[in-house]
């Protein structure tokens, strides 16, 4: 498959000021050298503990966060989002659109819902025509089949879109947002906790939706979420972030059988699962201790204060991603890396 998305170490340090000067004093390290590839066609699951800077990382892939260093390499052509202009950004603002996490805010109450799902249409159109070009797959006659089309595509009905958002439940808005999020056709959607504020009853059927648009659209997702068992049943593959850094990533088959990471082993661990004689002879892993400030991360590998496996090692080196036996996986673990050697 071809590499449609390449992250090569993305970071993002925001400044920490204090003082009547507003001085700068620190830094919180939200994304601390991030890298990871997404294909064509394929879900890349984005998960970890609230804090560890998954949003972060999205939000930079789209530009609405400014990195502090990095590459964002997109297309074919392998071009590099975070060196262009905010003009020169705009022809791929088609190509990646981001669905929000949260449907009451991410829904102008001002507009109705034709309205919100044509708005990209119009700004595109008018920097077309500023640029003296035009856009016959948008033109004015034709913009309300569209919407209407791309309406029932989500599960909406054509009456909806003269409707206001606040006339509709949480999981009819997060569909108003797919919608939006597919007018300009992407290649690639950032979902950045898409059901996250949804009941469960409707969280499944949100998942099935983008599975089905997936396939009708021919699209690539960044599924960034918290809950690995929401993350199991999208993804291709996932990546495992922690205090800033990617811990692991693995197929989805791997990731689930088989986690390198301690980290991940202890996630996966607290996923409850049907069958509560198996639930009761699984060992829980619990982590001790909260994560470290990300303004001041921990020397040598950033889990190792509350890692069981911690050694010497894992106090001072701050271990590699590498690849694993079988190479499915890439994980950043000492231990892993001492267990592959012996062949474990």
């Amino acid at each position: 498959m071809k590499k449609l998305l390449q992250v090569k170490h993305l970071k993002k340090h925001f400044p920490i000021k204090k003082g009547l000067l507003k001085k700068t004093v620190g830094h919180v390290r939200a994304v601390d050298g991030v890298s990871f590839d997404v294909y064509r066609g394929e879900t890349l699951g984005l998960v970890g503990e609230s804090g560890c800077g998954k949003t972060t990382t999205g939000r930079c892939i789209m530009r609405l966060l400014d990195p502090t260093s990095g590459s964002v390499l997109f297309g074919e052509d392998q071009v590099d989002l975070c060196q262009l202009s905010r003009k020169a950004l705009r022809p791929y603002r088609r190509r990646i659109q981001m669905i929000f996490q949260d449907p009451f805010s991410s829904l102008n109450p001002r507009m109705t819902v034709g309205d919100i799902v044509a708005e990209p249409i119009i700004i595109q159109q008018k920097q077309r025509r500023t640029a003296l070009r035009r856009d016959p797959e948008f033109e004015d006659g034709s913009r309300e089949e569209y919407v209407v089309d791309l309406l029932e595509s989500v599960g909406l009905k054509s009456d909806d879109m003269r409707r206001y958002p606040h006339a509709f439940s949480g999981g009819q808005r997060q569909r108003i947002g797919i919608a939006r999020a597919l007018a300009l056709k992407p290649e690639l959607i950032i979902a950045d906790e898409p059901v996250s504020a949804l009941d469960v009853s409707i969280q499944a059927q949100i998942l099935n939706l983008l599975q089905d648009l997936k396939k009708k659209f021919q699209l690539s997702y960044v599924f960034i979420a918290h809950d690995l068992s929401v993350v199991e049943h999208v993804s291709d593959r996932t990546a495992v972030m922690y205090l800033g850094r990617i811990a692991e990533i693995s197929s989805r088959a791997s990731l689930y059988a088989s986690p390198q990471h301690p980290y991940t082993e202890a996630l996966i661990s607290a996923v409850p699962i049907p069958n509560p004689k198996a639930q009761r002879k699984r060992e829980r892993i619990r982590l001790s201790g909260d994560m470290p400030d990300p303004s001041n991360p921990p020397p040598g590998c950033r889990f190792h204060p509350r890692c069981r496996y911690a050694t010497s090692v894992c106090y001072e080196d701050e271990p590699r991603p590498e690849p694993t036996f079988d190479d499915e996986s890439m994980v950043a673990c000492h231990r892993r890396t001492e267990l592959d050697l012996r062949g474990v």
